[in-house]
């Protein structure tokens, strides 16, 4: 017996280690170089003799065409969220009515929602005014003149 095979026990460590890494910071990206491993891994373990520099070029084409199937297949089809402004809080106000706190002058003004102030963007308008949200530029608000008011 020759003793223990380093070559298909490192493979077999690296796509361990790299599955693991993904479950610890989750990405898909670590899965797919660890498919790659897991292939190299059956591959020098089916076929002894693989040289070093071929079983790493292998690595190295299994994990660029992994990535590839990942990115073709299964990155667009992944579950939409039902809040994707959850993350982005002055998103969460395009499309709410507010009353201008101080006028816009100069194109800029500020609102208050909830306890907040919040920094607008629009045109010339006296405080008072009714204005509805209708983008962010940054973390400021864009305005425009609320007509159904």
């Amino acid at each position: 017996m020759d003793g223990m095979r380093w070559d298909v026990f490192t493979w077999a460590a690296a796509a361990l280690l790299l599955m693991a890494a993904e479950a610890l910071a989750p990405g898909a990206f670590m899965l797919w170089l660890g498919f790659a491993a897991a292939a190299v891994f059956v591959a020098v373990l089916a076929f002894p003799g693989i040289p070093l520099l071929a079983q790493v070029a292998a690595f190295v084409v299994l994990s660029f065409v992994s990535i590839a199937v990942y990115r073709r297949w299964f990155r667009g089809r992944e579950r939409q969220s039902d809040r994707p402004t959850l993350n982005q809080r002055a998103a969460h106000h395009i499309g709410r009515q507010v009353v201008l706190e101080r006028a816009i002058e100069g194109g800029q003004g500020r609102v208050k929602i909830g306890d907040a102030f919040w920094s607008v963007t629009g045109p010339s308008l006296p405080a008072g005014s009714v204005v509805r949200v209708v983008g962010v530029d940054g973390m400021n608000l864009v305005v425009e003149p609320d007509v159904t008011a």
